[in-house]
């Protein structure tokens, strides 16, 4: 299993949470794209062997790119690469591009899901974190997309300032009431230097605390679960055989190729790159036939320690046999001697040869994962 992310760094306007890279100074998106399309070719021989399970379009804002552009990408794609029959094609869509017309022409290009940032159905949410759409066309854009696609997600966002357990629980009935086959639930984090960590600063806007956080992930845990969703993620909820092949895959350390500034790769062993962050520079690099990258080749304590944090995450937990297999003998004695104190306080348990989160300690997944690392 392998996959290809085409990261458009592209936004009508900067989301106030949002440390990605994008430019809202859209004149030169064009150049940018014939980029990408060479650097594609300068790419081809980035898999061995492995067939194509994945074609993710994100951002940025991709959905400000036309269908037939996206098009391109993905016969691009097949042209060079082995490509499965069964390929999941995404593309992350912004409410406010939703109309009938754009998504029967990204069907007619072989996009056969959509991940829907909708972020929150209440307009002082919206307002807040600078979102082009506001509630209403957020609805309307799930009734179009219910339409046209058998396949789609919808993205929200827990732990927003002003929030509270009674709007989060409106904000998931809503989401469900379009009954997506998939849904992406996302705790709100202020990074540093964004727009949102200034307000903070200046005390514009209140955050809300931690317990009230947890508050809203348990409620969203218990909820999906009553409805028959399957939490396979921390954060991703789906019906049965509706699971995000992406997001699967990078939890699961498979190879992954980045196209765009910005856009990282993985080659599924030990070397993780990524491209620089400027667009113009991209631009120059790539029409010059250089390859704007920048390399790190991960220890074995680097894969092993991402392996239990990836692990944890899911709902199949760790495979102590698959750690034997790729880290040794110490490093399997290492996880199972260090996991019995939380197997002991029902943090851990043990499942068909997988250590796994217990349902009360998801929220602190990552906590948990930590305290067995290599350091």
């Amino acid at each position: 299993m392998a996959g290809i992310y085409f990261h458009f760094p592209f936004c009508k306007k900067a989301c106030t949470y949002c440390n990605f890279h994008f430019s809202t100074v859209l004149k030169n998106k064009n150049n940018l794209i014939q980029a990408m399309f060479l650097e594609l070719n300068l790419r081809k021989d980035f898999f061995e062997s492995e067939k194509i399970e994945s074609i993710y379009f994100g951002g940025g804002s991709p959905s400000i790119m036309k269908a037939n552009q996206i098009g391109e990408f993905i016969l691009k794609v097949k042209e060079l690469f082995k490509v499965s029959n069964s390929v999941e094609i995404t593309l992350e869509l912004n409410p406010e591009d939703a109309s009938m017309e754009y998504l029967e022409e990204l069907i007619k290009f072989n996009v056969n899901r959509l991940s829907v940032g909708v972020q929150s159905f209440f307009n002082d949410d919206l307002k807040l974190i600078n979102r082009v759409h506001d509630s209403k066309k957020a609805s309307e854009a799930l009734y179009q997309v219910k339409k046209v696609f058998e396949n789609f997600s919808i993205d929200l966002i827990y732990g927003l300032p002003n929030s509270n357990l009674l709007k989060w629980k409106k904000n998931l009935r809503k989401a469900l009431s379009f009954n997506p086959p998939h849904l992406s639930c996302y705790a709100l984090t202020v990074e540093p230097k964004t727009m949102l960590s200034h307000q903070i600063k200046l005390g514009k806007v209140k955050p809300v605390n931690e317990s009230l956080i947890k508050d809203q992930y348990d409620y969203l845990i218990g909820f999906m679960e009553s409805l028959g969703y399957e939490n396979y993620e921390f954060s991703n909820f789906s019906i049965q055989g509706k699971h995000s092949i992406n997001n699967t895959a990078y939890w699961e350390g498979k190879s992954y190729l980045g196209i765009g500034p910005a856009a990282h790769s993985f080659d599924g062993n030990l070397v993780r790159s990524w491209n620089i962050n400027q667009n113009n520079n991209y631009i120059k690099a790539i029409k010059n036939k250089k390859l704007p990258l920048r390399l790190e080749k991960l220890s074995k304590k680097d894969r092993y320690n991402e392996s239990v944090m990836t692990g944890l995450r899911t709902s199949k937990g760790i495979s102590l046999d698959n750690i034997k297999k790729h880290y040794g003998e110490s490093y399997f004695n290492y996880l199972k001697i260090n996991s019995e104190k939380k197997i002991f306080s029902n943090d851990l348990y043990w499942r068909d040869g997988n250590l796994c989160v217990s349902k009360e300690s998801k929220f602190l997944t990552d906590g948990l994962a930590s305290e067995l690392f290599i350091l």
